[in-house]
């Protein structure tokens, strides 16, 4: 850590060597955390909606209930006044270690907001905002069981405008990044039971929640049915503050040492088959080894020689 003027501080015990070496830089990163956390002026709509939404995302979630903040700076108009960007960049983000935020408000103007936003070094890399229109708790659905807390969801993103529009593009990469848990290796079947659906229709938003029931069919694949579990979203799009390309590139710069290598002289058919290509150097076939038998030995002096002509042979010439 760096003290007042530039000052390298060393940890003076282990437990702040291990917290240190936690939080520094590693080829594979730490799981994102999030902050969940409302405004100074709130609705019970957006009250219950960070909680439902801090549900799905724990373990790997803060929820702040008391923080009195203001719109997020990028998005209000009188930047100079907010103290949301001083809070949520030296305090919040570095005390967590987050990365992600999610920040709720209500007021005349824009009721039940929701900014989901995400950090880089520290700093607010993209925001955007959208309005809840129509919501439904967690309570509100009525079902026998749920998801146990910390699985993996399975995300799925439908309409055009994910893949056409701007906007779109960076919300389905916001919410991808907030929702989709840590990295793991290999996922067992049963653990596929919670999924995520956003769907983009109409300049609209919809979340929905599913929890996959895996029946008997009859054969060895069993049959997938979807029951839902809350929360339900209808979102609109409202205000967007996304960082520029070359920002947007830098965090996204990965280190040479996670970059695949490319293999050369190797290379693959539509079908996926792997054809390889060998550079040989010229070979001298005179001196090409071949099968070692008794009758192809080269012999040595006169005898050999007496062989080769056909004038005698090498037991007569022994016994003479």
């Amino acid at each position: 850590s760096v003290g007042l003027g530039g000052k390298i501080l060393k940890p003076k015990t282990k437990r702040a060597k291990r917290f240190l070496d936690n939080r520094a830089p590693k080829l594979t990163e730490n799981i994102k955390n999030a902050m969940i956390m409302k405004g100074g002026n709130t609705s019970m709509t957006v009250t219950q909606a960070l909680k439902d939404i801090y549900a799905l995302k724990k373990p790997s979630a803060v929820l702040y209930k008391n923080t009195k903040i203001s719109t997020p700076r990028g998005l209000c108009k009188n930047s100079q006044s907010s103290v949301f960007c001083l809070c949520l960049q030296e305090f919040f983000s570095k005390k967590t270690d987050s990365s992600l935020f999610l920040f709720g408000s209500h007021n005349k103007k824009r009721p039940n907001n929701l900014i989901f936003g995400r950090l880089f070094d520290f700093h607010v890399l993209d925001m955007i905002e959208l309005g809840i229109e129509k919501y439904n708790s967690l309570s509100d659905i009525k079902v026998t069981s749920k998801c146990p807390e910390g699985t993996k969801p399975m995300l799925v993103f439908a309409g055009d405008a994910f893949d056409h529009d701007n906007d779109h593009k960076r919300l389905k990469s916001l919410l991808t990044d907030f929702f989709r848990g840590p990295v793991v290796p290999s996922v067992r079947l049963a653990g596929l039971e919670h999924v995520l659906h956003f769907t983009a229709l109409e300049g609209k938003i919809y979340m929905r929640s599913y929890r996959s029931l895996l029946k008997k069919s009859g054969c060895r694949t069993p049959r997938i049915e979807l029951e839902e579990i809350g929360p339900s979203f209808d979102f609109i799009l409202r205000r967007t503050h996304l960082a520029s390309d070359d920002l947007y590139k830098t965090a996204h710069k990965q280190p040479k040492a996670l970059k695949p290598k490319k293999k050369k002289n190797i290379s693959h058919d539509t079908f996926g088959t792997k054809f390889g290509r060998l550079h040989m150097q010229k070979q001298d076939l005179a001196k090409l080894q071949t099968r070692k038998m008794k009758g192809l030995r080269k012999r040595r002096g006169p005898a050999a020689a007496a062989v080769v002509a056909g004038e005698t042979s090498p037991k007569a010439t022994e016994g003479e």
